[in-house]
This record gives C-alpha cells, sequence and structure tokens, in this order.
C-alpha cells in the first residue's frame, strides 16, 4: 500500500473501514501529502506485519486527530518522517508504539510546529539515524530524552534545529561514541540557555557544522570532553551566539587545515582575546579577507 493516496492535496475524507491490511507490509508514502485531510480513522488497520511506515503521514499538515492506539509496530523497522510536517498538531501519543526494532527515526516529528506534547518512552537501542528528528519543533518545549538509547546512532545532525521555545536540553544520557555528524545538531535553537554536553563523547565526529550556529541566547558552552581529533568541518560552529561570554576549548585537538570559516561570526560578547588550543598551538585567522566589521576573530 505504499504511496497508495500519495499527492492527493485537495481529498478532505478517506473511508478505510472496509481495508483489510493483515497481510500488508508496505505502508510507506500511504498519505503522503494529502494536505486537506483533517480527520484518519485507522481504527480496523491490522499492522502486526507491517515493516515500513516511512513518511506514512508525511505532509498531512490540516490533520488534528489521529489515533494511532491499535497500531501494532513490533516488526517496523523505519519510521522516517512518520509525522514530518505535521503543522496542526498539537499532542501526539504514541504511548503503545513497540520500536525495538526500528533503525531510523530521522525526521520523525520535523517540522510538527504546534506540538507541545509528546510521548517519547520509545525502544531506541538499535536506532542508528536520528537526523533531524525534532528539527522544527517550534512551540516543543520539554523533551524527556532520559530513557532514549543512543549507543548505535551514527548520525545526529538537524537533530535539535530550531527548537525556539526550548530554554533547557537534557542531552546528558546521551551515548555518542558512535555518532560522526553533529552539524546543526543545535542550530537556531534560539532560546536555549544551558545544554549539558558532559557526557559527550565525540572520538569520532567528523562534521560539527553550525553544530550551535544561532543559539543566540547562550552564554556559557563547556567543551571540556571533547574530542574533536576526528573533525573535518568547524565552519560556523559558534555563528550567531550573541551571548555567548565563555568557551572553552581547552581540550579540543584542532587541525590547521579544516574549514573554520565564520566559526565565532557575531560572538560579540564573548570575553577571551585568544583561545588556545591543549598543545599551546595558534592558529592564524581563518579568513583575513572577509570585513572585520562582519566577522569578529579570535585566535584558537
Amino acid at each position: 500500500m505504499s504511496r497508495l493516496f500519495w499527492g492527493c492535496e485537495s481529498l478532505l475524507n478517506i473511508d478505510l473501514s472496509y481495508f483489510k491490511t493483515k497481510n500488508v507490509t508496505y505502508i510507506s508514502g500511504m498519505f503522503y501529502l494529502c494536505k486537506s485531510l483533517t480527520n484518519l480513522n485507522l481504527s480496523n488497520f491490522d499492522t502486526k506485519n507491517i515493516t515500513d511506515m516511512y513518511g506514512m503521514f508525511c505532509g498531512c499538515e490540516s490533520l488534528t486527530n489521529l489515533n494511532l492506539s491499535n497500531f501494532d509496530t513490533k516488526n517496523d523497522t523505519n519510521i522516517r518522517k512518520m509525522f514530518y510536517g505535521f503543522t496542526s498538531f498539537t499532542k501526539i501519543d504514541l504511548s503503545n508504539f513497540d520500536t525495538k526494532n526500528v533503525t531510523d527515526m530521522s525526521w520523525m516529528f520535523s517540522n510538527c510546529k504546534a506540538l507541545k506534547g509528546i510521548d517519547l518512552s520509545f525502544n531506541t537501542q538499535y536506532i542508528n539515524n536520528m537526523s533531524g528528528m525534532f528539527s522544527g519543533c517550534e512551540s516543543l518545549i520539554n523533551i524527556d530524552l532520559s530513557n532514549f538509547d543512543t549507543k548505535n546512532v551514527t548520525d545526529m545532525n538537524w537533530m535539535f534545529n530550531k527548537r525556539k521555545s526550548s530554554t533547557n536540553l537534557n542531552s546528558s544520557k546521551f551515548d555518542t561514541k558512535n555518532v560522526k555528524n553533529m552539524s546543526y545538531m543545535f542550530n537556531r535553537c534560539e532560546s536555549i540557555k544551558n545544554i549539558d554536553l558532559s557526557n559527550f563523547n565525540t572520538q569520532n565526529v567528523n562534521f560539527m557544522e553550525s553544530m550551535f550556529g544561532g543559539c543566540s541566547s547562550l552564554t556559557n558552552i563547556d567543551l571540556s570532553s571533547f574530542n574533536t581529533k576526528n573533525v573535518e568541518l568547524m565552519s560556523g560552529m559558534f555563528s550567531e551566539c550573541k551571548s555567548l561570554i565563555n568557551l572553552n576549548l581547552s581540550s579540543c585537538d584542532i587541525k590547521n587545515n579544516i574549514p573554520m570559516n565564520g566559526i565565532f561570526y557575531e560572538c560579540k560578547s564573548l570575553k577571551q582575546n585568544g583561545i588556545i588550543t591543549k598543545d599551546k598551538k595558534i592558529l592564524k585567522e581563518f579568513n583575513p579577507n572577509l570585513p572585520d566589521e562582519k566577522y569578529n576573530y579570535y585566535i584558537i
């Protein structure tokens, strides 16, 4: 049943009461871009054999009523983009979701702009991709991630991008030893004042581009636990962190040849005249040809 109603943008109602789905294995993109649907009754759906729900409701921007309490997801491995673009939803009840076999949750709730509550009592032990998972959840103030098992995750890029309402984010229990990509992870979290990164293991991270870009309310970032020996890209990492006063990069091993353009762009509150790496090696300005009035340069 994959893509069965894909792109039916003007569809207002669908009667699915006679559907028999016990033998169905794929329903990825089934209601993709059904922009006008406001209600969807799936109470008779038998989903015990479904293995792929990728983008099932992606782009259903008018949907305000969706009951998934009967969904059996124990065999599902892919829920990527499942609720992407739920711009009208304020709460999604997924308390019955069995995600023990899921490997991909990337962009799952991305652009759910009105979402204010979500139950995340998920089993995430086999998840390898969480990129963009909460990106654009502008109204979601608090997320309880205390039970998240991230030991197998390799991709967290854009994970919390544009979380504009959040003032605090507790990711202290994250196991990040296998993560390779953290680019844009906290980008544009404009209200966030504190991020606990004390437990972050970044030994395998390759990309940190704009990781904290646009976090304009952050005053301090403690990166003393960071290992950057394998990082290949740090461009704009702290760009537009306008309130940032202190920045501890003492543990960072920064290579001379990696792109760092705009790393401290608009960091107008930084007190340090220079920041020195643990080996006391001083690197030159990243791009001396750019005008000083636009870029504040610091020696790293």
